[in-house]
């Protein structure tokens, strides 16, 4: 059996430094600085001072905002273990979205409040300009400058959270939005921007509802772009565009993205991303289930998959349009 030996923790040099100076009671007192030893040192004058409890910046002048979200991280995620260890809470909110650097919202020195997400279990109160927002779900951490920050879309989510219950948004929610799917480094997909503002109740507020509607419609309007294209290039049909099929009697049955009546074939594209609620999946979901009953052939295709792999969709198509499905609709274009 092999026993490995535990690397001994950093000095106090070379926490202070990882941390930006600031460090907590229990981290001083693991390298031996004793209680009245932290008081003296925060009296009046320095050469340290307490900036939240139980934790310290090692210098006597005020925090900068890089220093401010350490303490507030270090704060969240004290649990009286050795190094004061920053798996149980992450920067989200306006501040993540600071530290991540989106250009919709104010720079870090302009954000005064700092929202940390810990475990719901956690017993921590909100102090100073530190607000603690809790979970059940599994914490998940991005280091952005060494900082644990929540994914990109639960901190977009947290943060519209705090402006909707503030009553005013320091920066347009579409704008925020759609940094949130476009920037080129740190930024989420839309499926994950969308489950988000679900899981937080977003959706029924209305500029949120009315900016993800149209990342909804602009991504599955590139992607059905990608997919027309790849038609052509496996010499098929041109299909119907969103063509509204009901049955000969006139009864409802869907609103496919593409169909080839010719051959009672239809294609949905990524068809959970115009289902925020679960009222419009139920639709959707229904309206695929009439197909398939009734014999037509559907086929469904994710914007991921013909990305990474188009040779596969369009082999898939042209087989679907090979073998065919039932004719039993006649088509009233909506």
């Amino acid at each position: 059996m092999t026993y490995r030996i535990p690397s001994p923790p950093p000095s106090l040099e070379e926490l202070a430094k990882r941390q930006q100076n600031v460090v907590t009671a229990s981290q001083l007192r693991a390298r031996g600085v004793p209680a009245r030893v932290i008081t003296e040192h925060c009296r009046r004058g320095g050469p340290w001072r307490r900036v939240l409890p139980r934790v310290y910046l090692l210098q006597v002048e005020e925090p900068t905002p890089e220093q401010r979200m350490w303490a507030a991280l270090l704060y969240a995620a004290q649990n009286g273990r050795e190094e004061g260890r920053r798996e149980g809470a992450v920067i989200t909110g306006t501040a993540a979205l600071a530290l991540y650097g989106f250009a919709a919202v104010p720079r870090l020195p302009a954000v005064t409040g700092v929202d940390v997400l810990v475990p719901r279990q956690r017993r921590l109160k909100d102090v100073g300009e530190v607000r603690i927002l809790r979970t059940e779900r599994e914490l998940v951490a991005r280091s952005v400058h060494g900082l644990a920050c929540a994914p990109v879309a639960r901190a977009v989510a947290d943060a519209l959270c705090e402006w909707t219950a503030g009553g005013m948004a320091p920066a347009p929610v579409r704008a925020v939005l759609r940094e949130a799917v476009t920037r080129p480094e740190g930024r989420c997909t839309v499926r994950e921007l969308a489950a988000e503002l679900a899981e937080s109740g977003l959706t029924a507020e209305p500029r949120v509802r009315a900016a993800l509607d149209e990342l909804l419609a602009a991504e599955r309007e590139s992607v059905l772009d990608r997919l027309g294209a790849l038609v052509d290039e496996w010499l098929l049909p041109v299909p119907l565009a969103g063509p509204e099929l009901r049955m000969r009697g006139g009864t409802y049955i869907a609103v496919p993205d593409l169909y080839w009546p010719e051959r009672g074939v239809a294609v949905e594209v990524d068809s959970d991303l115009r289902c925020v609620s679960e009222g419009e999946a139920a639709w959707v979901r229904g309206g695929q289930h009439r197909m398939e009953y009734l014999g037509i052939r559907v086929v469904y295709v994710s914007g991921a998959r013909l990305a990474a792999d188009p040779e596969a969709v369009g082999g898939e198509l042209r087989e679907a349009f090979r073998e065919g499905g039932t004719d039993v609709v006649e088509l009233l274009l909506a």
